[in-house]
């Protein structure tokens, strides 16, 4: 009786393991609205999608997100302070810069 058990157990696996594979690999897209409204009077909408795939398949389809959040990329943290010391950088350079004399160029 305990192995009739096993095999149904690896049966269910390798299937549950092929579905999720299929997913992973196609990606599927869960989308619903939910609305509250008083006597015809909408007071919430929330709009939800939920896309389920590999990270893969997400760039394939140009959802790469994560690549530049930097709870994700610590890299990329350390690129967005690069930038904003360089931008400080160049804002202290351009105060330092005499004021333009009447020639209608900016700086």
């Amino acid at each position: 009786m305990p192995e009739r058990k096993v095999d149904r157990l690896a049966a269910s696996s390798d299937s549950l393991a092929d579905i999720l594979e299929r997913v992973l690999d196609k990606g599927v897209v869960i989308a619903g609205d939910i609305g509250v409204s008083v006597v015809d009077v909408e007071l919430l909408t929330l709009r939800i999608r939920l896309f389920i795939a590999s990270a893969q398949t997400a760039r394939e389809m140009g959802m790469d997100w994560w690549t530049n959040d930097p709870f994700f990329a610590p890299n990329a943290a350390r690129e967005e302070l690069g930038k904003a010391d360089l931008a400080a950088r160049v804002a202290e350079l351009e105060a330092r810069l005499p004021a333009p004399s009447g020639t209608g160029e900016p700086r």
